[in-house]
């Protein structure tokens, strides 16, 4: 049976349990659960990462720990009782454990492996703090390692800061708000300002000298040198190197490592240097014989130098090679290291050897214990230390030094007898007073023991030797009396026995016979003369004697010549014990001189102070024995004398012996009669206050009144001690006299001088301190009345001194932090005290930092929850006096412009912080009481009405994401927690106030915003939060957002009828409240919309204000990322708002209006989609297809479904700029033309908008016209600019403004240029399907045609797709997919090539225009693309698989033409067709005689440098003829059974065999050219094709050709080469002669519609094959449904043979030269001429009238790819009449009116059409072959007969032009609607005139195409037969931009 655990309750799992068993709960070690029952040996619970999910698991499995439970029963909650460090520990860890994995998912490695170890240190430390076994102070020290450890890592991972207290999380329920924002601030602070070190310590580790020849030992002397005062400022670090320039005792750290310690801040700058000098020992002479002398000797050596600023970066300078110098001269060896910091070079060079000093060095800056702690390593190993010279900056009591420094500086000494100067040595001995030396206590520098007797350098030769050595004498002060200093002088001889002789010594006595020590300073001592042999161990014998010059000069006038050699010392005393002064000793000593008592007290002001304190008690008992001695005599001088020690403690330097005095007053001090002379002196001093002239002395003694009250309490305490407590009304009335006179002087307000007001701020800053001490003689409260009389009589007038109004604050904030503060009695007496002063500074907006800094302090002592009446009271008082200053100041400060300068802006956010903080105190603390109190204490409804507004103002701002630092979000949550307290009880006061007749729209509005924001808030936004944190905030405070949604929809119920002053106002701010992914607010929120929907509907009949901004509102939504983070959360939450919640939906099904509703809902519903698939595509980085298709779906949907205008424009901008940013300039073009389109040429004036400035709508739209044109001509669009520069032109012609006109005609020119000179590359299209419904809205299950990018081909184009959708699946067939793929929840890709087919075929048919000129009408204005798959129909003939290979012929038809706005459009319709296999046959024969035609074209015209792609061609036409290649075509189609049974087929069959014929006819004409061209080496494969030719005519059973024909020319219809221009109209053969052509099957006028380089469509493939090698239908088309092969792939893919024919490939053939390479290039839609359809042919062009003269009735192109084969079978239907009429000129001189589209030209609506793109394939036209022999062509054909008769007619025959009657105008197609962005209209689709951005009036301008030279027109074409130009095209709603 399951019983309820009574004890267990909380456990962590120790082994993971998989919950095998039924309601089994599965667990991971390390888990925690809470158990709520037990079973036999199994537990029931939760794990509490996941509190939802309940089961049971086995009580083995888990290790309990203690926890308590709150709220026992169904929702308890357990707590477990561990250390709260330890919790904190455990719950982070589990935090960062996940988000480190992440890290490495995101490859932030540094991160990763930092965190780690991290992790890692926090575990151990756990480890020890959870074994119990640590010491109170190490248990500390941990804790404050793992708590800055987690801060760093909370910081690293961008977590919350943790507010702590004493290395414990704190709970802000548990401490006041003021409180907590100063423990946020305090480690905000200590994260973002490291504090600065003011103690640095400089460490230094000897290494080694490096030089080439030492061989000596050699002592290394470290020391600071300020070169600022020429002096060393620490002591010196000494060691000695062996031999080898290594340390001596490297097993002994200490001796060769040191710590330089307490150096200050100031120290640190670039005078200070480390010097360091080298002492050898050994010979006198460096190149001494080893045998010339046995004793050692010591020497200088080197001095190296380094600036303490190149430490300062902070970096260890581990290897620091010091270059060592000498100096040129021995005597300068006191001073080289000056010369080398002055860089005094003449003095001093490079030691001879070149050595060099290894160093380490390390600057550590903080005290030293926290050196201790941070480098115990260095310690542990050991490291000697090196003060700086005497006392450190600070002095501190009790620490005992008695040292005295002696430099030994210099001598002068005489020769003594000699030739040369002396080798000097001086001998230092320290002898106590019985004469014996004082063993080791001379100390040469840390690093080394001290020794008994020190022995200077030796200087070669040198009377006058300076040594400047200094060295460290500790004696103990109990040897200083009587001891003295002995130095014995030394000549060292160099010869071989190198003796020491004595010749002299000096002594100087420590000691004077008064006590004082031996004075600071240098002193000059006479060196008595001596024998070698003198003994000077009886120290009696010389100690009589004089020993220093001024004392000898002073006293005795012996002669100078004893005193002739000198010796100079300095010496500098550092002792806590001894002293120098003598004013000092007398007033110690003051019982033995009596008389001398005043003038002793009036010299204690001079004394040094660090003499005083170290004598500090002895002098304080001998001022107080003085003072019971005489206190009439001496009581004020006693007083003054106390003053000026006690401010003496003041100064910094001792401000560390306060504690000194404070122990004396407590322990030693025994004055019990002092207080009254105090009291009494003291009061005498504030009596005189008001009449002294000079303050200065009185505010010294206000400056020590705490002092001064502490020995006046302790006095009287010892007093009452002694005397039983006598004369207490007597004391308290003196007391009570003295504050009368403060109270009275603090009153006077100070007249002229500032002296009053200066001793007035002395006192008030002093006189706080003093309340600890009235305390320990009088009850609370008669201290509190005390000071608050006191405090009540400053002046409050804001007008005096402003110093003083500072120091008065400062008063009163030291008040509040006092003792006294603290007590509630007290507290309640001195509120209003401060509440005044407050009230004040804040009205003025003065030392707020001051006034925030004392409320927090007010509010830090009131806690949370207290409801003890005294607290209740306070906060009555605070909120009648503060609440409302204190609002306004937080508005008036945070409206201010942010200070400029980093440390003002903090100081600011402090200040506004500690407000904001106070504040929310303050409202925490209100109870229902206090605000009812609050709200009848309003007098007026206006006043009411202010405070309000001003309320909810200061809460928005509190709201504002930067009012706290983004990691503080403990701090938010608590402010919103009293915000929303707050706003509850205050929304019952508006509701109450202001409804109905009192309605205030303002204050309802403020209110509705504030909860808005309230609720978007980030901190509140639950779902980003982990787990773990979301739990703790919905256990501490629920979600607030609920709660505030509710108030807001409880407050809109309230409203009633004045809900329409918020429609449609609100619909925004709520919109996004619903975006916020949370159920239940959502729930609440969404019936809102109905009502107003519901209440704009009664008010106007309709909501179009609602959906106008609730369209507006989305967008800007979308644009800034709000809702959900992923397209698919983001699309399920915001659906809800009209889907699944009944509520909306249905409820509006109900209304009556329920129609314009649901359609609502639809159209902001797609708007939706949109809009999230927008928002989601822009989150990409860089910009790619899916960016701008999203943009293009968006952009339609504001045009044509919102009809916004503004909306559609913004977007167009931004499409723009993603299409620059692609580097798609033609598409920004078309996109910019979207904009210029809605503007006309008129002056009306337009506002700002966007980038643009404020203009007339003519300036707007000329900037709109230069910026497109530019991007088309960066497109290479170069047509569609020319079109655009016309238009500005004709504007600029219209206005005079010629300079303008001229440069717009060089323009246009500069684009024909363009367009004849510079390549472009053809791109190519691809077909994409995207199938599944993971694919965007504007994508899903959707077929789109792609413009691919300059030489992509279609692996390229594959691989960019699925780079773009990474998670997209690429099909492997072309077959449409079925319903299985559309429903799929995965992402499709089918994507093949298409062929793009051009709609008109005029410019692409004309003869005589150049390539250059057809490339752009191939690839631009597409609408239409084809896609052939072959397939085989019933059963396959293994012998010949031509007779069942069908086509099936799949045609695309897109929405709109390409290029256009946007790389890709959406397939609108596609048609599929099947082509027969006869038909096939015809086309492959078709296109490939086409090729052929081109290609000798070309040859003929030398437009190739090389043969061999004709080569190529003839041979794979003849070879695969040859090996049954088109015989196969005979064997299928021309056999007896096929005809019978495909009777219907005659025609074709018939057209078949022409084509056959025309081909062998080509192929012969082609072998003649090919004979005439042929290089040498090349002539074996000649004549091999030509047998091989002759082989296939007698397959076709031609034996040979009549002879009329045999040679016939091919009429090409890019006419000839000019070779006979003048010449009879006869053609011309290769060889020369002219014949007469009968009939030739070859005259027909082929369209060019493949390319002549390979064959880009489907048939040119299977041309390619059976005219070649393969005899495989599959292999014909080289088509298998796989993307590998060519149904997925580019239409390019045809058989080697014809791809590498080519002349002019985009595979650039490396036969051809650069001239004939073609480019591919992006290109645009180009003005369409008339539709070209099967029905009505295009107009008879002069090409083909001419060629009119020899064509009989099949005479129509056959290749048009818009003629059926059956159509094509019988072309005498198409035929149009034309009578013939004298010639005019030879099409040469461009004799007959173009009806050719032309980029320029407008005359009719039919002149509109596509140009459709060659997939790829590049088009070089089709040349000439005769162009004057098609010119010149004597003669016409009778149309009505299908033999040809020849006519000789000696001159040309010009061709009429054909006039149509109406009914012979070309029927258009379908009509469609036009695109809102194509720069031409598609008259094929609907006939609507051209946009008027592009069109052109009817002028007498040029020609359409660019016209040749000397062109001239016909003058019945410019007469009659013209079509008159249509009425302006109707403009594209919305017409204009209203003001944009």
């Amino acid at each position: 049976m399951w019983i309820p655990t009574e004890h267990e309750k909380y456990g962590v799992v120790i082994a993971s349990f998989r919950g095998t068993v039924p309601y089994g709960l599965s667990l991971e070690i390390g888990d925690t659960v809470q158990i709520l029952e037990k079973c036999d040996g199994w537990y029931r619970g939760f794990a509490l990462k996941n509190p939802n999910i309940k089961g049971i698991f086995p009580s083995s499995y888990v290790h309990l720990k203690n926890a308590c439970v709150k709220n026992k029963g169904q929702f308890e909650m357990v707590i477990p009782t561990e250390d709260s460090v330890i919790t904190e520990m455990t719950s982070t860890l589990r935090d960062w454990g996940t988000m480190w994995k992440q890290l490495y998912v995101r490859n932030e490695g540094d991160l990763f492996h930092r965190l780690w170890h991290i992790m890692n240190e926090i575990l151990d430390l756990r480890r020890q703090v959870l074994v119990g076994h640590l010491t109170h102070d190490r248990m500390k020290d941990v804790k404050r390692h793992i708590t800055a450890r987690l801060d760093w890592g909370n910081e690293q991972l961008g977590l919350d800061l943790v507010p702590r207290k004493e290395y414990a999380m704190v709970d802000p329920e548990d401490i006041s708000i003021t409180e907590l924002y100063r423990l946020m601030e305090h480690r905000h602070r200590k994260k973002d300002t490291p504090v600065q070190a003011s103690s640095h310590h400089l460490f230094v580790q000897m290494k080694s000298l490096m030089c080439s020849n030492l061989g000596e030992e050699l002592e290394v002397i470290f020391s600071l040198f300020d070169s600022k005062e020429n002096r060393p400022i620490s002591e010196r670090f000494f060691l000695r190197l062996n031999r080898n320039g290594l340390p001596k005792a490297p097993d002994k750290p200490e001796r060769h490592c040191s710590l330089f310690v307490d150096l200050g801040s100031s120290e640190l700058r670039k005078d200070i240097y480390i010097t360091v000098h080298i002492i050898r020992i050994g010979r006198m002479g460096a190149g001494e014989k080893k045998n010339a002398c046995s004793v050692q000797y010591r020497r200088p050596f080197g001095c190296a130098v380094l600036s303490i600023a190149d430490l300062l970066t902070g970096e260890t300078k581990d290897d620091l090679v010091l270059k060592v110098y000498m100096c040129n001269t021995e005597s300068e060896w006191y001073q080289i290291h000056e010369n080398i910091i002055k860089k005094l070079n003449a003095r001093y060079n490079l030691t001879g050897s070149n050595a060099g000093l290894a160093v380490s060095l390390q600057l550590l800056h903080g005290d030293i214990e926290q050196i201790r702690r941070e480098y115990s390593s260095v310690f542990s190993h050991g490291v000697s230390i090196t003060r700086k010279l005497g006392f450190s900056d600070i002095i501190m009591p009790g620490e005992m030094r008695n040292d005295l420094y002696i430099t030994v500086e210099r001598g002068e000494f005489e020769k003594g007898g000699k030739s040369v100067a002396r080798n000097v040595e001086v001998t230092m001995f320290i002898v106590d007073s019985n004469g014996q030396p004082l063993k080791d206590f001379i100390s040469f520098g840390s690093g080394e023991p001290p020794a008994s007797e020190y022995h200077s350098f030796v200087l070669y030769h040198n009377n006058s030797p300076r040594w400047s050595e200094l060295l460290k004498l500790p004696i103990p002060v109990d040897k200083f009396r009587g001891s003295h200093i002995r130095f014995e002088f030394r000549h060292c001889s160099t010869k071989e026995k190198g003796e020491k002789k004595l010749f002299g010594f000096s002594f100087v006595p420590l000691m004077q016979e008064d006590g004082r020590t031996l004075p600071d300073g240098t002193h000059e001592l006479i060196v008595h003369k001596c024998e070698e042999n003198t003994n000077l161990q009886d120290t009696t014998r010389y100690l009589k004697l004089p020993f220093s010059k001024v004392i000898f000069l002073g006293n005795n006038n012996q002669t100078m010549k004893a005193t002739k050699e000198s010796f100079w010392i300095t010496s500098f005393l550092c002792s806590t014990k001894l002293t120098q002064n003598g004013d000092m000793l007398d007033l110690l000593k003051w019982r033995t001189h009596p008389d001398k008592i005043t003038g002793c007290l009036s010299k204690l002001k001079e004394i040094d102070g660090s003499e005083i304190v170290k004598f500090l008690q002895d002098t304080l008992d001998t001022l107080f024995g003085i003072l019971d001695e005489n206190s009439q005599k001496y009581g004020s001088k006693v007083f003054d004398s106390l003053v000026h020690i006690i401010n003496l403690l003041q100064d910094s330097k001792f401000h560390h012996f306060k504690p000194v005095m404070d122990t004396y007053i407590e322990s030693h001090f025994a004055g019990a009669l002092a207080y009254r002379d105090l009291i009494k002196v003291l009061k005498w001093y504030v009596d005189r206050i008001t009449e002294a002239e000079r303050q200065e002395h009185i505010q010294e003694v206000l400056k020590a009144q705490e002092y001064i009250f502490k020995y006046i309490v302790q006095s009287r305490r010892l007093f009452s001690l002694a005397t039983g407590g006598q004369n207490e009304e007597e004391f308290r009335c003196c007391i009570q006299e003295l504050l009368m006179s403060v109270r009275f002087f603090l009153s006077q307000e100070s007249k002229g001088t500032g002296a009053l007001s200066q001793s007035q701020a002395v006192f008030l800053s002093s006189f706080p301190a003093v309340y600890s001490e009235l305390l320990k003689l009088f009850d609370v409260r008669e201290v509190a009345n005390l000071v608050q009389d006191t405090l009540g009589s400053l002046p409050t007038i804001m007008h005096v001194d402003d110093s003083l109004q500072a120091i008065k604050l400062q008063c009163i904030g030291k008040t509040v932090e006092s003792q006294l503060y603290t007590n509630p009695d007290s507290r309640y007496i001195l509120l209003p005290v401060v509440l005044h002063h407050l009230h004040i500074h804040l009205q003025e907006q003065k030392d707020l930092i001051m006034c925030a800094r004392i409320l927090s302090n007010v509010f830090c002592l009131i806690k949370k929850n207290s409801s003890e009446k005294s607290v209740l009271e306070e906060i009555d008082v605070i909120v009648a006096s503060l609440l409302d200053i204190l609002l306004r100041t937080i508005l008036e400060i945070t409206s201010r412009p942010q200070a400029s300068s980093s440390a003002m802006r903090l100081q600011f956010q402090d200040v506004t912080g500690e407000f904001v903080a106070c504040l929310l105190s303050l409202l925490r603390q209100m109870t229902d009481r206090h605000y009812q109190q609050l709200l009848n204490s309003f007098s007026t409804k206006e006043e009411l009405r202010d405070f309000l507004l001003q309320i909810f103002t200061v809460f928005r701002i509190l709201i504002r994401p930067e009012m706290f630092p983004k990691d503080w979000t403990v701090m938010r949550l608590v402010a919103n927690n009293v915000i929303i307290t707050t706003v509850l009880y205050l929304s019952d006061a508006l509701r109450k106030n202001f409804l109905n007749e009192n309605f205030d729209y303002k204050i309802w509005d403020s209110y509705f915003y504030l909860a808005v924001i309230f609720i978007n808030q980030l901190c509140l936004q639950l779902e980003m939060f982990t787990p773990s944190k979301k739990k703790k905030v919905l256990e501490k405070y629920g979600d607030m957002r609920v709660t505030m949604g509710c108030e807001i929809f409880s407050m809109w119920q309230n409203l009633g009828e004045h809900k329409l002053h918020f429609i449609p106002a609100l619909i925004g701010p709520f919109l996004e409240v619903t975006l916020i992914p949370q159920p239940d607010l959502r729930n609440v929120m969404i019936p809102i919309f109905h009502d107003m929907m519901d209440w704009e509907q009664r008010r106007s009949g309709n909501f179009k204000q609602v959906e106008a901004k609730l369209i507006d509102k989305l967008d800007s939504l979308m644009s800034e990322g709000k809702g959900d983070e992923t397209y698919r959360e983001l699309f399920n939450s915001i659906i809800p708002l009209f889907g699944p919640y009944p509520s909306l939906l249905k409820k509006i099904e109900r209304e009556t209006w329920r129609e314009s509703g649901v359609s609502l809902i639809a159209t902001v519903t797609r708007l939706m989609e949109r809009l999230l698939d927008y928002r989601d595509c822009m989150k990409i980085g860089e910009v790619d297809g899916k960016k701008i298709g999203c943009t293009v779906s968006l952009l339609n949907f504001y045009k044509t479904e919102l009809n916004k205008e503004e909306m559609y424009i913004r977007y167009i901008h931004k499409l723009y700029d993603l299409h620059l940013k692609a580097q798609n300039f033609t598409e920004a073009a078309y996109t910019l033309l979207l904009y210029d389109e809605l503007l006309e040429w008129s002056d009306r004036p337009l506002r700002e908008f966007l980038t643009y400035p404020m203009q007339t709508e003519w300036q707007r739209k000329e900037h709109l016209h230069l910026t497109i044109i530019q991007n088309f001509d960066r497109g290479k669009c170069w047509e569609n600019g020319i079109i655009l520069c016309r238009k500005i032109a004709e504007q600029y012609e219209s206005y005079y403004d010629y300079r303008n006109l001229s440069k717009m005609r060089m323009m246009e020119a500069s684009l024909y240029d363009k367009i004849m000179d510079q390549q472009r590359l053809e791109p190519e299209f691809f077909r994409v399907g995207f199938y599944g419904k993971k694919f965007p809205f504007f994508l899903r299950n959707k077929e789109f045609v792609c413009r691919g990018h300059d030489y992509e081909r279609l692996e390229a184009f594959q691989q960019r797709m699925l780079n773009e959708f990474p998670h997209a699946i690429a099909m492997q067939h072309a077959n449409q997919p079925d319903e299985t793929i559309f429903q799929a929840e995965a992402q499709y890709l089918q994507i093949y090539a298409v062929t793009p087919i051009p709609e008109s075929q005029e410019v692409l048919q004309r003869e005589g225009v150049p390539d250059n000129i057809k490339s752009f009408y191939k690839v631009n204005h597409i609408w239409k693309f084809r896609y052939d798959r072959p397939f085989h129909k019933g059963t396959k003939d293994k012998e010949n698989e031509f007779k069942s290979l069908w086509v099936e012929r799949t045609s695309l038809y897109l929405v709109q033409s390409l290029p256009g706005i946007s790389r890709w459009f959406e397939v609108e319709k596609r048609e599929v067709v099947e082509m027969s296999p006869l038909e096939n046959a015809m086309e492959v024969l078709e296109n490939k005689n086409q090729q052929l035609k081109t290609l000798i074209s070309q040859c003929q015209t030398r437009q190739m440098q090389n043969i061999n792609p004709l080569t190529m061609c003839l041979n794979g036409v003849i070879d695969a003829a040859v090996n049954g290649g088109v015989s196969r075509y005979q064997e299928a189609f021309f056999v007896k059974d096929y005809i019978l049974s495909h009777p219907e087929d005659g025609e074709k069959i018939a057209r078949l065999r022409e084509l056959m014929l025309e081909q062998a006819q080509i192929l012969e004409f082609g072998l003649a050219v090919h004979e005439k061209f042929v290089p040498q080496d090349m002539r074996p494969l000649h004549k091999k094709l030509v047998d091989q030719f002759f082989v296939m005519k007698s397959s076709f059973g031609i034996q040979e050709f009549p002879a009329c024909i045999q040679a016939s020319p091919v009429h090409f219809p890019n006419g000839s080469p000019r070779v006979c221009r003048n010449s009879a109209p006869a053609s011309m053969s290769p060889d020369g002669t002219r014949v007469i052509p009968r009939r030739s099957p070859l005259s027909y006028p082929a369209v060019n519609r493949y390319s002549s380089s390979s064959l880009s469509s489907q048939a040119s493939a299977e041309v390619s094959n059976i005219t070649g090698q393969s005899e495989s239908s599959d292999e014909v088309f080289n088509m298998q449904p796989s993307p590998s092969t060519s149904s997925l792939s580019s239409t390019h893919s045809a058989s080697p043979n014809v791809t590498s024919s080519a002349p002019s490939s985009a595979r650039a053939s490396p036969l051809l030269s650069d001239k004939h390479k073609h480019s591919r290039e992006n290109s645009c839609l180009s003005p369409r001429d008339r539709p070209c359809s099967a029905i009505y042919p295009t107009p008879v062009e002069p090409s083909q009238r001419m060629l009119f003269n020899h064509i009989g009735d099949g005479a129509l192109p056959r290749s048009d790819p818009n003629l059926s084969a059956p159509e094509k079978a019988s072309p005498a239907r198409h035929t149009t009449s034309v009578s013939p009429s004298p010639a005019g000129r030879s099409p040469l001189k461009g004799s007959v009116q173009s009806f050719t589209p032309s980029p320029v030209e407008y005359n009719s609506p039919g002149l509109s059409s596509n140009s459709p793109v060659l997939s790829g394939s590049y088009s070089s036209g089709i040349s000439s072959l005769s162009r004057c022999s098609t010119s010149e062509t004597s003669g016409f054909e009778n149309q009505a007969n299908e033999q040809s008769v020849p006519v000789p007619v000696p001159v040309p025959v010009p061709v009429p032009v054909p006039s149509f009657s109406g009914s012979e105008e070309p029927v258009r197609k379908e009509s469609k609607t036009p695109p809102p962005y194509s720069v031409y209209e598609r008259t094929l689709r609907r006939p609507v005139p051209l946009p008027h951005s592009l069109s052109i009036p009817v002028t007498s301008e040029p020609p359409a195409l660019p016209p040749k030279p000397l062109a001239a027109r016909s003058s019945h074409l410019e007469n009659g037969t013209r079509r008159t130009d249509p009425g302006p095209r109707p403009r594209p709603l919305p017409r204009k931009v209203s003001q944009l």
